[in-house]
């Protein structure tokens, strides 16, 4: 009896499980039509397509060889296996497609880290780059430099202190990178730091030093106010009254206040007489205000007392750089005539012969 229906008839031959067997005009539906109508056996051709698909049994069965039963039995363990194996297939094919994409997703997470890590590289060097330029360090730092002077600049933008072996390093090696800005940010630490301690304890040692560096980063006005809080004739330690009397001096002298300035080195230099400190504060203050020959004579006595020549000529050196015009030509004339083959650096400067 012919069945027009082709899934029946798919079903009558056990091979419902293959796509081929329900599409209209396809090979295994044709000779499915062909075994169903009854007609002459099978070409050679449709033979050989049957043992490529491992269909044994219809094969048996249109060559005659298998009753319609025998086919039945022999077609569902076929039918049996296919289908077994097909789902091993299938769950292979899941688990491929399942590995596939967690290959991809580990793909697309390993890219996005390498994105973020990127980024965060980017931002690193551009928060470093502005960090460097803030302190005048745009030029090229050795490789090995680097992470040193990085740490360095993050402690002190932080405003935290810096250790011992990072000072004695910026004094030595990174000397280069010891720029004036990030001098200044090193001294206003540390003034902050000596001043808090002060504040804290009222231990006056700690004023003296947080006024050093408060000098030293331009806050001279900060260092007075402090100093101004100390009553020094109360106090019985002589060195400690000197260091005071002489710190505030320098303060003075960064004011422009001179007079102040030569009173408390005097005084300095009266609780301690065979301290250099008051003496170069005493010198230094005369030959900024013309008065050369005392000047002169402060340093003098500088020198006996321990003070190197060569630091007594680095302080008018930067005297005389730091004077107007007018005045350099007069202190330049001054060092010359005293010894025109120590002070020949006075020539150098543009103006002066």
């Amino acid at each position: 009896m012919y069945l027009d229906n082709y899934k029946e008839l798919a079903t009558k031959y056990r091979v419902e499980d293959l796509a081929g067997a329900l599409i209209p005009g396809s090979r295994l539906s044709r000779i499915l039509k062909h075994l169903e109508l009854g007609e002459e056996s099978i070409s050679n051709i449709a033979q050989e397509f049957l043992q490529s698909k491992g269909l044994s049994a219809l094969l048996n069965y249109a060559k005659n060889e298998f009753t319609f039963a025998e086919f039945v039995k022999a077609a569902e363990k076929e039918q049996c296996e296919r289908r077994l194996l097909a789902q091993t297939k299938a769950r292979i094919a899941e688990a491929e497609a399942i590995r596939e994409e967690a290959e991809q997703k580990l793909k697309e997470e390993a890219m996005q880290a390498r994105l973020r890590q990127l980024q965060k590289r980017k931002a690193v060097k551009t928060k470093q780059f502005k960090l460097r330029e803030k302190y005048d360090l745009t030029f090229f730092i050795e490789k090995g430099d680097f992470p040193i002077l990085m740490n360095i600049l993050c402690q002190v933008n932080n405003g935290s202190r810096l250790s011992e072996e990072d000072i004695v390093w910026l004094s030595t090696d990174g000397n280069e990178y010891f720029t004036q800005k990030l001098r200044e940010r090193f001294h206003k630490s540390e003034a902050e730091f000596h001043a808090g301690v002060f504040k804290k304890t009222k231990d006056t040692w700690s004023a003296v030093n947080a006024s050093s560096h408060y000098r030293k980063c331009n806050e001279s006005n900060t260092a007075d106010s402090m100093l101004n809080t100390i009553n020094v004739s109360i106090l019985n330690d002589l060195k400690l009254k000197s260091a005071l009397c002489t710190t505030h001096g320098g303060v003075k002298r960064d004011l422009k206040k001179y007079n102040a300035a030569i009173g408390l080195g005097e005084q300095a230099h009266l609780f301690t007489p065979q301290d250099f400190r008051p003496c170069t504060l005493l010198g230094a203050v005369n030959m900024e205000i013309g008065h050369y020959d005392l000047g002169q004579s402060w340093y003098g006595k500088a020198v006996k007392r321990g003070y190197s020549e060569k630091s007594v000529d680095d302080e008018l050196r930067s005297i005389f750089n730091c004077a107007e015009k007018s005045k350099q030509e007069t202190l330049g004339n001054h060092l010359l005539r005293i010894d025109p083959v120590r002070y020949s650096w006075v020539k150098k400067k543009p103006g002066n012969r």
